[in-house]
């Protein structure tokens, strides 16, 4: 029986980690969400040039931008490896590193509002 047939775990489940945003978090100076949204478009822009798999930075980018569920499903059918639960360190199969800012995985909690 394979993994998906029985209720074994399977070796790559067992080590996955359960995913969680990042605790609440403050930026240097309060920002507006296209201010956010911007750092985040210049982050994900630039990011795969600094090494790693384009496929697993946007299989990332893709669960950072997803309710918890549907990114820990993200994050699991790509093959990540989560070194911290809150996705700012991560590797792939080959041992790639990946660093996430905060900034892309949540608001601060001094953004902005729009009135």
């Amino acid at each position: 029986m394979g993994c998906t047939e029985s209720k074994q775990t399977c070796g790559d489940v067992e080590n996955a980690k359960k995913i969680r945003k990042p605790k609440p978090w403050m930026h240097s100076e309060p920002i507006t969400r296209a201010q956010l949204t911007r750092i985040r478009d210049e982050f994900w822009d630039t990011a795969p040039h600094y090494g790693g798999q384009k496929e697993i930075w946007d299989a990332l980018r893709a669960a950072a931008e997803a309710e918890l569920i549907l990114a820990q499903a993200i994050i699991d059918s790509a093959g990540v490896i989560v070194q911290n639960d809150d996705l700012t360190i991560c590797y792939d199969e080959r041992g790639a590193k990946y660093e996430l800012p905060k900034y892309v995985l949540s608001e601060p909690i001094n953004l902005i509002r729009d009135v």
